[in-house]
């Protein structure tokens, strides 16, 4: 078993495919009209076929409530790998990213967490 599909939670699909891929540098998967949202996916360029992000719009009503308490306690939606986070930080940084956590080192790993625009907290990693 594997991990096939993860999503995090936007408010906006289109903002949220913009940051995702130009800022972040994933790229489209998927895309597939269902009614006024789709299903909306991204990969890391250097797996193609491996687990998606479906970028899930945040229409569904617990949706808010949970995202607001994870932000307001500083708890990341996902992470994802980095082979260097201290200078993927000051790439996205030159692009206008918002931290909310400067780079970390945490025992075996450095940590960073950013504002992904569209409501989340996400962490970047990298395992010494």
């Amino acid at each position: 078993m594997r991990i096939h599909l993860t999503s995090v939670f936007v408010d906006d699909q289109d903002k949220a495919l913009r940051f995702y891929t130009e800022v972040l540098g994933f790229v489209k998967k998927t895309e597939v009209p269902l009614g006024a949202d789709r299903w909306l996916t991204v990969v890391s360029p250097e797996d193609p076929d491996g687990t998606e992000l479906l970028l899930e719009p945040s229409g569904h009503p617990a949706v808010k409530p949970y995202r607001d308490a994870l932000a307001k306690d500083g708890i990341p939606a996902t992470a994802f790998a980095v082979d260097d986070v201290r200078a993927e930080y000051d790439r996205l940084r030159g692009l206008g990213v918002r931290f909310t956590q400067e780079p970390r080192e945490m025992g075996p790993v450095t940590t960073a967490v950013l504002d992904d625009t569209c409501g989340n907290l996400i962490q970047i990693v990298h395992k010494a």
